[in-house]
């Protein structure tokens, strides 16, 4: 037990959602006869739920600045459905395309971002009012009818890391891609270490560190060789180097920038964060406008796997990605969450539907288990905080890097710092 505190970082539950997380893999490659953690399954996993991790990355950031979105599966549809008609009928090229739908993103979140932060009109109604808003501007744009898009476009939500050098019977760029992946884990836990030494803070023992990196990498390396090694034709899927450039790119934005403090500022105590100079309405503003960049970019990817947009795309996804984020620790009164929680959370979803599906259970019954897998996390999230104790995210990666000057982990602020704190320090 000893042994286990020194490498959590003195509690054994700071790592709950990832041994849930793993416990789950566990679970249904016994009770499926090892279906769950083949190279197919694991590539489908994440080609099949890329759009809804995507989401998440804005989604926390929503919830955290104390709001909800509930218009992103629409907002998604018709910037799908708007892209899709462009290519087919202007003939732009498919990089237009993108643009074009980040563009309209980016303006369909203006306009709730004024609503909501100018206004005054509660984020809940707005979105709510979007969500019909942009369904039925889906339907009517694309008169509810299926519209293809070219082979380029589908290579953005199905596509994989093509096959370059020497024939190795891997796939090189993923391997590569691997390496370089626990490479940079090992890095930073180095880096972390020196420079709390350099502090004169407590570091743990060699061994701790070098235990840690062995369980990261060797995890990292083996989700490279399933990759690397699935049928001919596949590798690393682009919607996952699409996913992991913006988890590190928010993941940075969140707890190294002063958006990102203020973003959590505005969402602990808007009047406080107010009074410390913290621009609470342009905080707002962006956020919004970020989450339906995200939903755009959401919709295009999914687009691009299903090769055409429908009518009834983008259906409960807000509601996904929501129940994402919550798992991952976030808290319903605003201020507390992370980028890498509502990641995790959202692949706790995935494994579970996932694994549900390759078991054989309706439809029906997964709805059910997932909807009582969301009750209790939030409910043992609140029981902990209730008890002075820190959320089950916030002690998954407090001491993951280690005891530094600035937050324990560069994709999450620390809970404890309160409000003028966070203000002073970027100050």
């Amino acid at each position: 037990m000893n042994a286990l505190k020194k490498l959590f970082g003195g509690n054994t539950r700071q790592f709950g959602m990832i041994f849930a997380l793993v416990a789950l893999i566990v679970f249904f490659q016994i009770f499926t006869d090892g279906r769950t953690l083949t190279p197919g399954n694991v590539i489908n996993l994440f080609n099949g739920n890329s759009y809804i991790l995507i989401l998440a990355i804005g989604m926390v950031l929503v919830i955290i600045a104390g709001h909800i979105d509930l218009s992103v599966g629409s907002v998604a549809a018709f910037v799908g459905v708007t892209v899709a008609l462009a290519i087919r009928d202007w003939g732009i090229p498919w990089w237009a395309g993108v643009l074009l739908g980040l563009v309209l993103g980016a303006a369909i979140g203006a306009w709730q971002g004024w609503w909501t932060a100018y206004v005054g009109i509660p984020a809940f109604i707005v979105t709510l009012a979007g969500m019909l808003l942009f369904r039925g501007f889906n339907q009517f744009v694309g008169k509810s009818n299926t519209i293809p898009v070219p082979n380029d476009f589908q290579y953005l939500g199905s596509g994989y890391l093509p096959e370059v050098g020497p024939n190795t019977g891997f796939n090189n760029l993923t391997l590569l891609l691997g390496i370089a992946a626990a490479a940079f884990v090992v890095w930073g836990e180095l880096r972390s270490r020196s420079r709390a030494k350099a502090l004169g803070a407590e570091v743990p023992e060699m061994w701790v560190t070098a235990l840690k990196l062995v369980l990261v990498c060797g995890a990292i390396l083996y989700a490279t060789y399933l990759f690397a090694t699935g049928r001919p034709g596949t590798s690393f899927p682009i919607p996952g180097l699409i996913l992991a450039v913006l988890v590190l790119i928010y993941g940075f934005i969140s707890s190294r920038t002063i958006l990102g403090r203020h973003v959590y500022a505005v969402g602990g105590n808007r009047h406080a964060a107010e009074l410390s100079g913290v621009q609470s309405k342009k905080v707002n503003f962006l956020v919004m406008m970020n989450m339906s960049i995200l939903a755009g970019l959401a919709g295009m990817i999914f687009v691009g796997r299903s090769t055409a947009s429908g009518p009834f795309d983008g259906v409960g996804w807000e509601l996904d990605a929501i129940a994402a984020v919550f798992i991952g620790g976030a808290a319903v009164t605003g201020g507390v969450g992370t980028v890498v929680g509502s990641i995790i959370g959202g692949l706790v979803m995935a494994v579970l539907n996932n694994g549900l599906q390759l078991l054989g259970v309706g439809a029906d019954l997964t709805q059910i288990i997932k909807g009582l897998v969301l009750l209790i996390a939030v409910a043992f999230d609140v029981y902990n905080k209730s008890q002075g104790k820190k959320s089950i995210i916030g002690l998954l990666t407090r001491n993951m890097n280690g005891p530094t000057s600035g937050p324990s982990n560069p994709f999450q602020p620390d809970e404890t710092t309160s409000t003028k704190e966070a203000i002073a320090r970027e100050a």
